[in-house]
């Protein structure tokens, strides 16, 4: 006779778990045995370590439980396929179960009369967490409708919190009779009668129709958020726009996730009415996923270093034990480029990154590296930039002209239903713990770049906008490609001119490299035979997989040092680091001192971080945990031929000027003068023209020219192609 009233008949709660007591086709397990066997999970689970886990966690956190799905799979399997099939009816049987059995593991406490009684227990918030690979949005269709899905990305916008009711107390308007209705969960509402159950009295008036009023302080609320969830920029298609999915997370969950979060949900795939789908008829339901479980992820990868397999993290040991790692390395970086070498390996540097500080003071020192390509068109800066987006785990390209401060940083944005204000990030907080890569840098507006400063060097985003004041992590390397003002790199002007960037922007480069076409017999020989093989050959690379298999491998290698390696500088680096600093600042100080001017590229402290952040990267790329005093060698070698060569290059007029030189760039000077009144304008090749007619040297007259818009006696127009004399 046991389990004669077991039936869904005697169940209190309907309302809320419409279904009967488990499906016939599926099984036969009813709610009751359904609730005494997850409290005999929570009860008697035994750990690895042969503990009590879900019991110790119960005390310990009394408001909220995470339960693994792999351990319920080992308990029952009925149960954990009933969880995941219908968790609409069986989450609230779990969260029952346990808070029954937290109260029966708390002890009983003293009344004011002095008699024992049960404790006081609140409801327990069950959340899920599983180690199942998660599926695309894409693929999520109506067949997942009510089921749990597990979804990965990254948040672009969280909503304000919201009260949602859990059980509403509806009063009838004609006899004040009280009843309590239960609110479905996630975004659905309650089911009101229309009629009152209340039988008049002779001579008491009948309730009417719909009588009921809500009475809103004696209904119970939880917190409610709603998030968008956008796909991880590296999971899109390419031509693709990616998809966004909204989520509802409610009680503990609430207020966790800020904006630019990458996120594993696990959740239930449901619907809701909403007011922009109505006029599509009622049958039109919007989809949304209401969390119950949700796990952050740092940068690309999920749950660290176990992602690696056991082959992989050997072979990967292996490799950085290889004396010839590091040029292995740089030889994989953008194969298909010919030369370049210092590019490369400071392209190398950039996807490994230096570690990240955190100072017991609270404040954050950055170790992501930033370069910055300058230089002649057609030097393969734009290559470089698509060859790191496809490489670094997490990355994210954008051009210079078709980019907005609101773009790269974030955006306020009014939600359409709501009406009220939420966040959106850009592209900085988007690509969290990657890389931003930035084409055509120069051709930004001056009041957009000055939105990455703060980005570039704290490594946060403030907004304070729209009632919205927050600020948002954007832990990047930013790798950004310019041209100079006139479009070619020209040696004959100083560097101040053909570097036209503020000094502010240009020291929070860790590395400018000017990148010159120059045309040399050789080089332009091998050049094109290089161009030749890659092309000849590329009909073939598309069949084989090679290829691909090398920069998968590279991909990995690099997430792998990035997740395990943190290396510090050892005694002997961090001297050797600090004479070469100061010998480095005597060095500028005297230059600007010989010449007056102070150099384009400043040397500053921020450069002193730089060849940190760079010795560090080396070492990482060995798996080393301590940067020696070779890998701050190779770093200051680095900084040698990119930022210094920069601040040196072109020609300054006070330098190596002959007395001879000088009398003919001043007699140019007069015939300039001559041939152009105050105001007037006139083609630069028609003015070198006519000059060189007379006798004069073109080079002495472009460096006249050039000396003379440095006094700003003249102006340049139209792309330096008209000149125009000032007074």
């Amino acid at each position: 006779m046991s389990g004669w009233d077991e039936g869904a008949v005697f169940y209190s709660d309907q309302a809320q778990f419409p279904r009967g007591g488990g499906d016939p086709d599926q099984g036969s397990i009813t709610r009751h045995t359904a609730l005494r066997k997850f409290k005999e999970f929570l009860r008697g689970f035994h750990g690895q370590k042969g503990d009590f886990p879900y019991r110790e966690s119960l005390v310990h956190n009394p408001d909220h439980l995470t339960v693994a799905m792999e351990d319920l799979d080992d308990f029952d399997t009925v149960l954990s396929d009933k969880i995941r099939k219908l968790p609409a009816d069986y989450l609230p049987l779990f969260e029952a179960a346990a808070a029954e059995v937290l109260a029966s593991l708390r002890l009983k406490v003293a009344t004011e009369g002095g008699e024992m009684e049960e404790p006081a227990v609140g409801e327990v918030q069950i959340f899920l967490s599983s180690k199942e690979s998660s599926t695309s949005m894409r693929s999520i269709g109506s067949e997942s409708m009510s089921r749990l899905v597990k979804i990965a990305g990254i948040t672009i916008a969280a909503s304000r919190v919201k009260a949602k009711a859990t059980y509403v107390t509806l009063m009838c308007k004609n006899c004040k009779t009280l009843k309590t209705v239960p609110c479905r969960p996630g975004l659905g509402g309650a089911i009101v009668p229309r009629s009152c159950d209340h039988v008049p009295q002779a001579g008491e008036e009948p309730c009417p129709l719909d009588p009921w009023i809500v009475a809103p302080d004696k209904s119970k609320y939880v917190d409610l958020q709603t998030l968008k969830l956008q796909e991880n920029p590296e999971d899109v298609p390419t031509g693709e726009l990616p998809r966004n999915m909204l989520l509802s997370v409610d009680r503990h969950h609430v207020q966790t996730i800020a904006p630019g979060t990458r996120l594993t949900v696990i959740g239930i795939y449901s619907v809701f009415q909403s007011s922009a789908v109505q006029k599509g008829g009622v049958g039109v339901k919007q989809a949304y996923i209401r969390v119950v479980g949700l796990e952050q992820t740092s940068g690309a990868n999920s749950n660290g270093p176990s992602n690696f397999t056991l082959d992989e993290e050997l072979e990967f040991k292996e490799f950085a034990q290889r004396p010839d790692a590091y040029a292995k390395l740089c030889s994989l970086i953008a194969p298909s480029i010919y030369g370049h070498v210092d590019v490369k390996k400071a392209l190398a540097c950039l996807l490994f990154g230096g570690s990240r500080k955190r100072l017991p003071d609270g404040v954050r020192l950055r170790g992501d590296v930033h370069v910055l390509l300058l230089g002649d068109p057609s030097t393969a800066k734009s290559q470089f930039l698509k060859f790191v987006e496809k490489t670094a785990p997490v990355a994210v390209y954008t051009s210079g002209k078709g980019s907005s401060a609101a773009g790269l940083t974030a955006s306020v944005i009014r939600d359409s239903s709501s009406r009220e204000f939420y966040l959106e990030g850009g592209a900085m907080v988007l690509a969290d713990g990657g890389v931003v890569c930035i084409d055509e840098f120069d051709k930004m507006r001056p009041e957009d770049r000055v939105a990455i400063h703060e980005a570039m060097e704290q490594q946060t985003i403030s907004i304070a906008k729209a009632g919205i004041t927050t600020v948002l992590n954007s832990r990047t390397s930013v790798l950004a490609a310019a041209n100079p003002p006139s479009g070619r790199y020209d040696d004959l002007k100083s560097t101040q001119d053909n570097i036209d960037l503020q000094t502010t922007i240009l020291s929070r480069f860790d590395l400018i490299f000017i990148v010159k076409d120059v045309r040399m017999y050789e080089q332009d020989k091998k050049i094109a035979s290089h161009i030749i093989k890659v092309h000849a050959s590329g009909a073939t690379t598309t069949k084989s997989t090679d290829v691909a298999e090398g920069e998968n491998w590279l991909k990995r290698y690099i997430e792998y040092c990035r997740v395990t390696c943190e290396p510090r500088l050892s005694e002997k680096a961090a001297e050797f680091l600090q004479h070469k600093y100061v010998e480095i600042r005597q060095r500028m100080r005297q230059q600007a001192h010989d010449t007056g001017k102070p150099s384009a590229i400043p040397i500053t402290v921020r450069q002193f971080e730089a060849i940190i952040r760079l010795s560090e990267s080396l070492a990482k790329m060995r798996l080393a945990s301590v940067a020696t005093e070779e890998h701050v060698k190779e770093a200051f070698r680095l900084f040698e031929v990119s930022t210094m060569d920069a601040a040196r290059s072109g020609i300054n007029e006070h330098l190596n000027l002959s007395p001879e030189m000088a009398n003919e760039i001043k007699q140019a000077e007069t015939q300039i003068k001559r041939r152009m009144g105050i105001g007037t304008r006139i083609s630069e090749r028609r003015l070198i023209d006519d000059l060189t007619r007379m006798g004069l040297n073109e080079s002495i007259v472009r460096r006249a020219l050039l000396i003379m818009h440095q006094r700003e006696e003249v102006e340049y127009k139209r792309e330096h192609r008209v000149i125009v004399r000032k007074a």
